[in-house]
């Protein structure tokens, strides 16, 4: 018997660098990928080892290099592969009318290509398994001034739910949907602040609880298709503005 292994993608940086500690935490061996980020991958990595857990990192350019040689890799060294956690993920905003080629190009082959044909490969390779696509609760708006990335992003939810259904029951695939959680560092905290303002919850988020929805997605066989929003309520406050809530 193998000992169960993840592929992460995008594990050594924001959220991604959180899913590999858990997941490590949880028992799993970690195949780091990389694209840029050498430096924080090493540390992700020691720590993980000083775990007790076995972590290997492996570099792959998404916009350049063979996805399906990182899989196997990842397989050959983690005989146990049975998880593909796809959080890396590329962001630039530009409302439609400012959008370019390249800049579709690029979004669309991090954020859905990538993670569609990784999930293929995986479902070619495992015989039994899980992926889980890290998506953004944006996908419940309409925002145009990030047209590229959240096109992509909602691209990534709808193929989270196809393949669910295509590859199960071998492979049971979810995504998670994460709110104000870490937010980009040029964000001032009077943004912050007013983000929340729209949250019912009335709180930022934290990494803890999307470690919380990724232990529910890992625990409970019964769960396939889903997208677990963790936003504090913040993708469903769609009422909108009317009369009654008009502050004169």
């Amino acid at each position: 018997m193998h000992h169960q292994a993840a592929l992460v993608t995008g594990g050594a940086t924001r959220l991604g660098r959180f899913f590999s500690e858990a997941l490590a935490d949880a028992g799993f061996d970690i195949a780091l990928h990389v694209n840029r980020s050498r430096k924080e991958a090493e540390e992700v990595a020691s720590g993980i080892r000083a775990k007790g857990r076995e972590c290997e990192i492996f570099s792959c350019d998404f916009l350049n290099e063979d996805l399906n040689d990182l899989l196997q890799s990842a397989k050959q060294r983690f005989p146990g592969l049975n998880l593909l956690l796809n959080s890396a993920s590329a962001y630039e905003p530009a409302p439609i009318s400012a959008t370019e080629l390249a800049m579709l190009e690029t979004q669309f082959r991090v954020n859905m290509f990538t993670p569609l044909l990784l999930t293929r490969y995986f479902a070619e390779t495992v015989q039994e398994g899980q992926v889980i696509n890290i998506i953004d609760n944006k996908v419940a708006y309409h925002q145009y001034p990030y047209a590229a990335y959240l096109l992509s992003k909602k691209s990534l939810a709808e193929m989270t739910r196809m393949a669910a259904l295509e590859f199960a029951p071998r492979i049971r695939i979810n995504g998670i949907a994460p709110g104000v959680v870490l937010p980009a560092s040029q964000r001032t905290s009077a943004y912050i602040e007013w983000r929340i303002e729209g949250i019912p919850l009335k709180r930022q988020g934290h990494p803890d609880h999307l470690v919380q929805a990724l232990h529910y997605l890992l625990d409970n066989p019964f769960v396939a298709g889903q997208i677990l929003f963790v936003d504090g309520g913040e993708s469903i406050n769609l009422e909108g503005r009317h009369s009654e809530n008009y502050a004169n």
